[in-house]
């Protein structure tokens, strides 16, 4: 436990978001704004938290292990993609905080954990419309922080759909925004680019605590190192600096560590999602120093017969997996089908899945983003406060009557 933690139940009256409160009502679990992550990792500097995708509920238990062990304040998260309304995972976006919240209280975690819905995709006004009724179901179920990701729109379909978006989040979560696609066809992002989305939200008065990048990462299985790049993006939070927004750092997985250690040096990034290396590591299929899952002569994954599921299950899985036709990139599909399965395994196995996982991201927190002793600081942080809502780090810049929607849309 960490230095504060007589203070605890001060914590937890002030630090949890209401949302939460009502839900667990008697939960000894510190769940709080993604606000109060990012606030403690800006202060300690040079450092960042992970944001673990719980695509099974054992990422999501070796995740929140590791934090405790490093006292690092932490994010889980779940993508629309993998667990929103047509979902390839059993863990979703309305019941992450559950889980979140069941494991706390059973491994006594009491590290500051954000909840995230993270890439909740806007790729039309259907999807607006849909977000309208669905982000509020998602504050409901106990989300504390969320990225309204509407990316692969026209920069100023962007602005205009997060404008229309922002007002259904509570003011005290934690809020990230996207621009340039991930593995988009319109290329990198640029420091224009990103100006025209901070400064059109700061004209009326949103501040985003993240900004996601198209920076040269990549989203899932990769069979070589990712290409991050360090210059571009601390150009862009350069560009950035007088907003105060913070880097959110997408397809973390496939870098090696001294590149990590760069990006936590070098850019104002706060948040690195790691999604696809603790899939693979929970599996116990084997990883290299990348977190790309290494392949045997003819192609196929290498399962440690030791480590993950039996390998009675990884077989089913290939079965599973070839009957459907997927390739490589697509076992991320086999969480949904297989939870179930991956629950009634020896606990010999249920254990060294999540241990596995609590390894891999301890060494991450510690040795890797510097996040260690991060918890405290973010407890600092919301007794400092007495409020779960650390405040906007920014303050409105620009002017509002040039950035009304009617003026961007006909720009």
């Amino acid at each position: 436990m960490g230095s504060l933690d007589k203070h605890y139940d001060e914590l937890l009256r002030v630090g949890r978001p209401p949302n939460v409160t009502e839900l667990f009502p008697n939960s000894r679990a510190l769940l709080v704004s993604g606000k109060a992550v990012d606030r403690a990792l800006r202060q300690k500097t040079r450092a960042m938290t992970i944001a673990a995708n719980g695509r099974n509920t054992f990422v999501v238990r070796g995740a929140l292990k590791a934090a405790q062990r490093a006292n690092a304040a932490v994010i889980l998260e779940i993508a629309k993609s993998e667990g929103g309304p047509n979902p390839y995972c059993a863990v979703n976006m309305w019941n992450l905080a559950r889980i979140v919240d069941a494991f706390c209280n059973e491994l006594g975690i009491t590290v500051p954990v954000a909840v995230h819905a993270d890439h909740f995709a806007i790729k039309g006004d259907d999807d607006v419309e849909k977000a309208r009724v669905q982000i509020p179901s998602i504050f409901d179920a106990g989300i504390t922080s969320i990225a309204i990701d509407a990316s692969h729109l026209p920069d100023r379909d962007n602005l205009l759909a997060n404008l229309e978006l922002a007002g259904y989040l509570p003011d005290w979560a934690g809020y990230e925004t996207e621009v340039g696609e991930i593995k988009g066809k319109s290329g990198m992002s640029t420091p224009e680019e990103a100006l025209y989305l901070i400064r059109g939200l700061n004209a009326n008065g949103l501040f985003p605590d993240w900004i996601a990048l198209n920076n040269g990462s990549t989203h899932g299985l990769e069979s070589t190192g990712g290409d991050i790049q360090v210059e571009q993006t601390t150009e862009i939070h350069a560009a950035l600096d007088p907003y105060k927004v913070s880097g959110a750092q997408h397809g973390t997985s496939g870098n090696n560590y001294d590149h990590l250690r760069r990006i936590a040096e070098a850019t104002k990034t706060t948040k690195a999602n790691v999604a696809t290396a603790l899939q693979m590591v929970s599996w116990g299929v084997r990883v290299n120093e990348f977190g790309n899952a290494e392949l045997d002569s003819e192609g196929n994954f290498i399962k440690e017969p030791d480590k993950g599921v039996s390998s009675e299950l990884w077989q089913q899985m290939v079965a599973y997996a070839e009957e459907k036709g997927w390739q490589k990139n697509n076992y991320k599909k086999l969480n949904l089908p297989f939870e179930n399965l991956f629950q009634s395994e020896p606990r010999d196995v249920r254990q060294r899945m999540s241990e596995a996982v609590e390894e891999f991201t301890f060494f991450l927190l510690k040795d890797v983003f510097n996040a260690a002793d991060t918890a405290d600081i973010a407890k600092e942080i919301l007794l400092e406060k007495k409020s779960c809502n650390p405040g906007p780090k920014a303050e409105r810049l620009e002017e509002p009557q040039d950035w009304t929607v009617e003026k961007i849309k006909s720009a």
